[in-house]
């Protein structure tokens, strides 16, 4: 599935409807260059979880955990990942194979401790079609 947003609220919307069809255990990877609205499709999703914290890139904690929505949602950024190993540390496959929802940003970065199972989120721009431009590509995974 192919989305277009031209605003950060309607970057959010697509990550709100994605999470309100989520279910325990499901794992969803976000990918796209720096500053791209990784974060405001987080945000939106974790809104459509039910979660009314504040919500922010967990860069220099790796991961965030959020309760008080219809599922626990664990907010991953490895972006400063050197090996992927140094998640075991934290406890990954308790997260990923867990009874909440995962987002993991810069996702492409850990792609051999990945589920086989999972939705894939690519975010670009494109300046020729405007600043706020965003295109937003879902893929169910399966491997």
């Amino acid at each position: 599935m192919i989305y277009e947003t031209n605003s950060e609220e309607e970057t959010r919307e697509i990550g709100r409807m994605l999470a309100e069809r989520a279910i325990p255990g499901d794992v969803f990877t976000l990918v796209g260059d720096l500053g791209v609205g990784k974060t405001v499709l987080t945000k939106g999703f974790a809104r459509g979880l039910g979660i009314q914290d504040h919500v922010n890139s967990p860069t220099f904690t790796i991961v965030q955990e959020y309760e008080g929505g219809r599922l626990p949602f664990y907010h991953f950024d490895v972006y400063r990942i050197a090996d992927p190993d140094e998640l075991q540390m934290i406890g990954f496959d308790d997260y990923i194979f867990g009874r909440g929802v995962c987002l993991i940003e810069w996702a492409n970065l850990i792609e051999e401790v990945l589920p086989d199972r999972r939705t894939e989120i690519r975010i670009a721009k494109d300046l020729s079609k405007g600043l706020d431009y965003r295109r937003i590509q879902v893929e169910e995974v399966e491997e």
